[in-house]
Protein backbone atom coordinates (compact mmCIF):
# COMPACT_ATOMS: atom_id res chain seq x y z
CA UNK A 1 0.00 0.00 0.00
CA UNK A 2 1.33 3.42 -0.61
CA UNK A 3 -0.07 7.40 -0.62
CA UNK A 4 -2.01 8.54 2.47
CA UNK A 5 -4.21 7.45 4.71
CA UNK A 6 -7.93 7.20 4.24
CA UNK A 7 -10.18 9.49 6.06
CA UNK A 8 -10.80 7.43 8.85
CA UNK A 9 -7.55 5.85 9.76
CA UNK A 10 -6.13 9.08 9.98
CA UNK A 11 -8.50 10.23 11.99
CA UNK A 12 -7.52 8.09 14.79
CA UNK A 13 -4.06 8.97 14.65
CA UNK A 14 -5.21 12.77 14.65
CA UNK A 15 -7.51 11.92 17.72
CA UNK A 16 -3.97 11.55 19.25
CA UNK A 17 -2.46 14.90 19.82
CA UNK A 18 -1.00 15.13 23.35
CA UNK A 19 -1.60 18.13 25.72
CA UNK A 20 -4.21 21.07 24.46
CA UNK A 21 -3.40 24.69 24.54
CA UNK A 22 -5.50 27.45 24.25
CA UNK A 23 -3.12 29.01 21.82
CA UNK A 24 -4.24 26.35 19.46
CA UNK A 25 -6.35 27.90 16.80
CA UNK A 26 -6.66 25.32 14.02
CA UNK A 27 -5.15 21.94 14.89
CA UNK A 28 -4.59 18.16 12.91
CA UNK A 29 -7.69 17.86 11.15
CA UNK A 30 -8.59 16.35 7.88
CA UNK A 31 -7.92 18.38 4.77
CA UNK A 32 -6.38 21.16 6.59
CA UNK A 33 -2.69 22.43 5.05
CA UNK A 34 -1.27 23.50 8.40
CA UNK A 35 -1.77 23.99 12.31
CA UNK A 36 -2.67 27.99 13.39
CA UNK A 37 -1.29 28.80 16.78
CA UNK A 38 -2.15 32.25 18.37
CA UNK A 39 0.74 34.59 19.05
CA UNK A 40 -0.44 37.65 20.55
CA UNK A 41 -1.29 40.57 19.05
CA UNK A 42 -3.63 39.76 16.00
CA UNK A 43 -0.48 37.48 14.75
CA UNK A 44 -0.88 33.85 14.06
CA UNK A 45 1.95 31.46 13.53
CA UNK A 46 0.93 28.67 10.47
CA UNK A 47 3.27 25.68 10.61
CA UNK A 48 2.84 22.65 8.51
CA UNK A 49 4.92 19.62 8.05
CA UNK A 50 5.20 17.49 4.61
CA UNK A 51 7.67 14.23 3.57
CA UNK A 52 9.04 13.42 -0.24
CA UNK A 53 10.08 9.78 -1.00
CA UNK A 54 9.41 10.34 -4.79
CA UNK A 55 10.22 12.65 -7.34
CA UNK A 56 13.69 11.37 -7.00
CA UNK A 57 15.14 13.73 -9.69
CA UNK A 58 14.07 16.74 -7.27
CA UNK A 59 13.06 15.37 -4.60
CA UNK A 60 15.29 18.60 -3.11
CA UNK A 61 13.53 21.54 -4.36
CA UNK A 62 9.95 19.80 -4.22
CA UNK A 63 10.28 19.06 -0.68
CA UNK A 64 11.00 22.66 0.04
CA UNK A 65 8.43 24.31 -2.13
CA UNK A 66 5.75 21.55 -0.94
CA UNK A 67 6.32 22.17 2.56
CA UNK A 68 6.21 26.80 2.01
CA UNK A 69 2.99 25.71 -0.76
CA UNK A 70 1.07 24.65 2.43
CA UNK A 71 1.93 27.98 4.42
CA UNK A 72 1.35 29.88 1.68
CA UNK A 73 -2.42 28.57 1.29
CA UNK A 74 -2.55 29.64 4.91
CA UNK A 75 -2.25 33.19 4.50
CA UNK A 76 1.25 33.27 5.82
CA UNK A 77 4.68 33.87 4.01
CA UNK A 78 6.61 31.03 4.91
CA UNK A 79 10.13 32.36 6.72
CA UNK A 80 11.68 29.32 8.67
CA UNK A 81 12.68 25.65 7.49
CA UNK A 82 13.43 22.50 9.37
CA UNK A 83 14.52 19.28 7.51
CA UNK A 84 14.84 15.68 8.16
CA UNK A 85 17.18 13.59 5.48
CA UNK A 86 17.04 9.92 5.89
CA UNK A 87 19.78 8.12 3.40
CA UNK A 88 19.52 4.55 2.46
CA UNK A 89 23.33 4.60 2.24
CA UNK A 90 26.58 6.17 2.51
CA UNK A 91 26.49 8.80 -0.14
CA UNK A 92 28.31 11.93 -1.00
CA UNK A 93 27.22 12.76 -4.46
CA UNK A 94 23.52 12.46 -3.24
CA UNK A 95 23.73 14.53 -0.49
CA UNK A 96 25.07 16.83 -2.08
CA UNK A 97 22.35 17.29 -5.07
CA UNK A 98 19.87 17.11 -1.74
CA UNK A 99 21.17 19.58 0.06
CA UNK A 100 21.74 21.81 -3.32
CA UNK A 101 18.26 21.72 -4.32
CA UNK A 102 17.15 22.32 -0.73
CA UNK A 103 19.65 25.41 0.08
CA UNK A 104 18.49 27.31 -3.88
CA UNK A 105 14.50 26.19 -3.43
CA UNK A 106 14.70 27.89 0.37
CA UNK A 107 16.59 30.85 -0.98
CA UNK A 108 14.53 31.46 -4.25
CA UNK A 109 11.91 31.83 -1.39
CA UNK A 110 13.46 33.78 1.03
CA UNK A 111 13.10 30.76 3.19
CA UNK A 112 15.75 30.31 6.04
CA UNK A 113 16.51 26.35 6.93
CA UNK A 114 17.76 26.76 10.75
CA UNK A 115 18.10 23.41 11.99
CA UNK A 116 17.08 19.19 10.91
CA UNK A 117 18.29 16.12 11.11
CA UNK A 118 20.58 13.41 8.61
CA UNK A 119 20.99 9.77 9.28
CA UNK A 120 21.80 6.82 7.68
CA UNK A 121 18.94 4.16 7.30
CA UNK A 122 19.50 0.94 5.69
CA UNK A 123 16.29 -0.69 4.92
CA UNK A 124 15.23 2.70 3.00
CA UNK A 125 16.00 2.15 -0.80
CA UNK A 126 15.63 5.55 -1.86
CA UNK A 127 16.23 9.09 0.06
CA UNK A 128 13.49 10.34 2.06
CA UNK A 129 12.84 13.87 3.21
CA UNK A 130 10.81 15.53 5.73
CA UNK A 131 10.30 19.15 6.18
CA UNK A 132 8.56 21.96 8.18
CA UNK A 133 7.95 25.04 7.42
CA UNK A 134 6.90 28.38 9.43
CA UNK A 135 5.16 31.54 8.87
CA UNK A 136 3.57 34.44 10.04
CA UNK A 137 0.37 35.95 9.24
CA UNK A 138 -2.13 38.42 10.55
CA UNK A 139 -5.20 37.22 8.62
CA UNK A 140 -5.27 33.00 8.60
CA UNK A 141 -7.02 31.46 5.83
CA UNK A 142 -8.20 27.89 6.44
CA UNK A 143 -9.05 24.74 4.16
CA UNK A 144 -12.25 24.48 6.01
CA UNK A 145 -13.53 28.48 5.39
CA UNK A 146 -15.53 28.05 2.37
CA UNK A 147 -19.03 29.48 2.58
CA UNK A 148 -21.98 28.48 0.30
CA UNK A 149 -21.96 30.69 -2.82
CA UNK A 150 -18.76 31.67 -3.01
CA UNK A 151 -16.58 30.55 -6.35
CA UNK A 152 -14.25 27.78 -6.77
CA UNK A 153 -11.06 29.13 -8.41
CA UNK A 154 -7.71 27.04 -9.47
CA UNK A 155 -4.41 28.84 -10.74
CA UNK A 156 -2.21 27.56 -13.20
CA UNK A 157 -3.68 24.00 -13.95
CA UNK A 158 -3.98 20.76 -13.15
CA UNK A 159 -1.23 18.45 -12.32
CA UNK A 160 1.60 21.27 -12.63
CA UNK A 161 3.93 18.82 -10.69
CA UNK A 162 2.90 15.45 -11.89
CA UNK A 163 3.76 16.51 -15.46
CA UNK A 164 7.39 17.72 -14.41
CA UNK A 165 7.57 14.37 -12.69
CA UNK A 166 6.37 12.32 -15.41
CA UNK A 167 9.24 13.78 -17.91
CA UNK A 168 11.58 13.32 -15.79
CA UNK A 169 11.47 10.21 -13.52
CA UNK A 170 9.37 8.34 -16.35
CA UNK A 171 10.55 10.24 -19.57
CA UNK A 172 12.31 7.05 -21.01
CA UNK A 173 8.45 5.16 -20.65
CA UNK A 174 7.03 8.71 -22.00
CA UNK A 175 9.42 8.54 -25.07
CA UNK A 176 8.61 4.92 -25.85
CA UNK A 177 5.32 6.12 -25.42
CA UNK A 178 5.52 8.78 -28.72
CA UNK A 179 5.70 11.73 -26.95
CA UNK A 180 9.12 13.74 -28.07
CA UNK A 181 11.96 15.65 -26.72
CA UNK A 182 10.72 18.78 -27.21
CA UNK A 183 7.46 18.10 -24.87
CA UNK A 184 9.04 16.62 -22.27
CA UNK A 185 11.92 19.15 -22.33
CA UNK A 186 8.74 21.96 -21.65
CA UNK A 187 7.40 19.82 -19.42
CA UNK A 188 10.26 19.27 -16.63
CA UNK A 189 9.85 23.11 -17.07
CA UNK A 190 6.37 22.72 -14.64
CA UNK A 191 8.98 22.16 -11.58
CA UNK A 192 10.31 25.50 -11.55
CA UNK A 193 6.73 27.00 -10.89
CA UNK A 194 5.92 24.62 -8.22
CA UNK A 195 5.57 27.44 -5.60
CA UNK A 196 2.01 29.04 -5.33
CA UNK A 197 3.45 31.75 -2.95
CA UNK A 198 2.81 34.38 -5.92
CA UNK A 199 -0.96 33.54 -6.19
CA UNK A 200 -1.68 33.13 -2.65
CA UNK A 201 -0.11 36.27 -1.75
CA UNK A 202 -2.64 37.91 -4.39
CA UNK A 203 -6.10 36.23 -2.95
CA UNK A 204 -5.52 35.32 0.72
CA UNK A 205 -7.08 38.54 1.39
CA UNK A 206 -10.37 38.15 -0.54
CA UNK A 207 -10.64 34.17 0.11
CA UNK A 208 -12.16 32.47 2.03
CA UNK A 209 -10.53 29.21 2.08
CA UNK A 210 -7.11 28.33 -0.16
CA UNK A 211 -6.19 24.54 -0.25
CA UNK A 212 -2.74 22.90 -2.00
CA UNK A 213 -4.06 20.18 -4.61
CA UNK A 214 -0.64 17.54 -3.92
CA UNK A 215 -1.11 13.84 -4.14
CA UNK A 216 -4.16 12.70 -5.70
CA UNK A 217 -4.46 16.03 -7.57
CA UNK A 218 -7.15 18.55 -7.66
CA UNK A 219 -10.16 15.72 -7.46
CA UNK A 220 -8.39 15.26 -3.89
CA UNK A 221 -7.86 18.80 -3.43
CA UNK A 222 -11.95 19.61 -4.02
CA UNK A 223 -12.89 16.46 -2.02
CA UNK A 224 -10.45 17.16 1.31
CA UNK A 225 -11.78 21.33 0.71
CA UNK A 226 -15.50 20.20 0.70
CA UNK A 227 -15.08 17.91 3.50
CA UNK A 228 -13.15 20.44 5.67
CA UNK A 229 -15.55 23.03 5.49
CA UNK A 230 -18.36 21.03 5.14
CA UNK A 231 -20.00 22.43 1.72
CA UNK A 232 -20.23 20.48 -2.24
CA UNK A 233 -18.03 21.87 -4.59
CA UNK A 234 -19.63 21.73 -7.91
CA UNK A 235 -17.35 21.55 -10.89
CA UNK A 236 -17.72 21.42 -14.49
CA UNK A 237 -14.16 19.09 -15.33
CA UNK A 238 -14.86 20.89 -18.84
CA UNK A 239 -13.53 24.43 -16.86
CA UNK A 240 -10.49 22.98 -15.32
CA UNK A 241 -6.89 24.41 -17.15
CA UNK A 242 -4.79 21.31 -18.13
CA UNK A 243 -2.21 22.87 -20.08
CA UNK A 244 -1.21 21.01 -23.72
CA UNK A 245 1.92 19.36 -22.08
CA UNK A 246 0.20 17.58 -19.65
CA UNK A 247 -2.81 16.13 -21.62
CA UNK A 248 0.00 14.77 -24.29
CA UNK A 249 1.92 13.41 -21.65
CA UNK A 250 -0.49 11.92 -19.24
CA UNK A 251 -2.59 10.37 -22.21
CA UNK A 252 0.56 8.82 -23.44
CA UNK A 253 1.12 7.57 -19.82
CA UNK A 254 -2.41 6.12 -19.24
CA UNK A 255 -3.15 8.32 -16.24
CA UNK A 256 -6.00 10.99 -15.23
CA UNK A 257 -4.31 14.58 -15.16
CA UNK A 258 -6.59 15.52 -12.53
CA UNK A 259 -5.46 12.52 -10.70
CA UNK A 260 -2.14 13.32 -10.06
CA UNK A 261 0.07 15.11 -8.64
CA UNK A 262 -1.17 18.54 -8.26
CA UNK A 263 1.47 20.84 -6.59
CA UNK A 264 2.09 24.35 -8.38
CA UNK A 265 -1.58 24.98 -8.11
CA UNK A 266 -3.83 26.56 -5.89
CA UNK A 267 -7.55 25.81 -4.99
CA UNK A 268 -9.36 29.17 -3.63
CA UNK A 269 -13.08 30.24 -2.67
CA UNK A 270 -13.77 33.49 -3.22
CA UNK A 271 -17.16 35.38 -2.55
CA UNK A 272 -18.88 36.24 -5.75
CA UNK A 273 -18.42 39.96 -5.41
CA UNK A 274 -14.34 39.49 -5.45
CA UNK A 275 -14.09 36.87 -8.06
CA UNK A 276 -13.27 39.78 -11.07
CA UNK A 277 -10.88 41.62 -8.92
CA UNK A 278 -9.43 38.56 -7.80
CA UNK A 279 -8.80 37.16 -11.52
CA UNK A 280 -7.10 40.12 -12.85
CA UNK A 281 -5.11 41.04 -9.67
CA UNK A 282 -3.82 37.07 -10.81
CA UNK A 283 -3.55 38.45 -14.51
CA UNK A 284 -1.70 41.21 -13.85
CA UNK A 285 0.78 39.29 -11.80
CA UNK A 286 0.78 37.00 -15.21
CA UNK A 287 -0.99 34.10 -13.02
CA UNK A 288 -3.69 32.02 -15.10
CA UNK A 289 -6.45 30.68 -13.27
CA UNK A 290 -9.81 30.34 -13.92
CA UNK A 291 -13.42 29.71 -11.87
CA UNK A 292 -13.95 26.11 -11.99
CA UNK A 293 -16.98 25.89 -9.99
CA UNK A 294 -19.08 26.85 -7.05
CA UNK A 295 -19.42 26.52 -3.07
CA UNK A 296 -23.08 24.60 -2.34
CA UNK A 297 -24.97 23.87 0.45
CA UNK A 298 -23.60 19.64 1.58
CA UNK A 299 -26.56 17.42 0.06
CA UNK A 300 -24.95 14.85 2.24
CA UNK A 301 -22.58 14.05 4.97
CA UNK A 302 -19.65 15.05 4.47
CA UNK A 303 -19.03 17.69 2.14
CA UNK A 304 -18.05 16.39 -0.96
CA UNK A 305 -16.97 17.17 -4.58
CA UNK A 306 -19.44 17.02 -7.45
CA UNK A 307 -17.75 16.54 -10.35
CA UNK A 308 -19.83 16.80 -13.72
CA UNK A 309 -23.04 15.86 -11.53
CA UNK A 310 -20.81 12.82 -10.07
CA UNK A 311 -20.92 13.25 -5.92
CA UNK A 312 -16.58 12.18 -4.89
CA UNK A 313 -16.66 12.05 -1.30
CA UNK A 314 -13.28 9.32 -1.51
CA UNK A 315 -9.91 11.40 -1.97
CA UNK A 316 -8.81 8.42 -5.06
CA UNK A 317 -5.01 7.23 -4.73
CA UNK A 318 -2.56 9.32 -6.90
CA UNK A 319 -2.07 7.55 -10.26
CA UNK A 320 1.38 7.57 -10.25
CA UNK A 321 2.18 5.48 -7.34
CA UNK A 322 1.17 2.21 -9.58
CA UNK A 323 4.02 3.94 -12.34
CA UNK A 324 7.12 3.98 -9.34
CA UNK A 325 5.71 0.19 -7.71
CA UNK A 326 6.31 -0.55 -11.18
CA UNK A 327 9.56 0.52 -11.28
CA UNK A 328 10.63 -0.84 -8.37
Amino acid sequence: MIGKLDPDTLGRVLEHTGASSPDLLTGAAYGEDAAAIDLGDGETLVVSSDPISLAADRAGTLGVYVACNDVAASGADPEFLTNVIFLPEENDATLATLTDQLDAAADDLGVTIVGGHTEYVPALDRPLLSLTAFGRTDRYVPTGGAQPGDKLLLTKGAAIEGTGILATDFAADAREAGIDDATLDRAAEFFEEISIQPEATHLRAAATAMHDPTEGGVVTGCVELAAASGVDLAVDSESIPIRPETEAICAAMGVDPLRIFGSGALLATVPPAAVDDALDSLADAGIEAAVIGEVQERAGEPGALVLDGERVTDAPTDQLYPLWEGDS
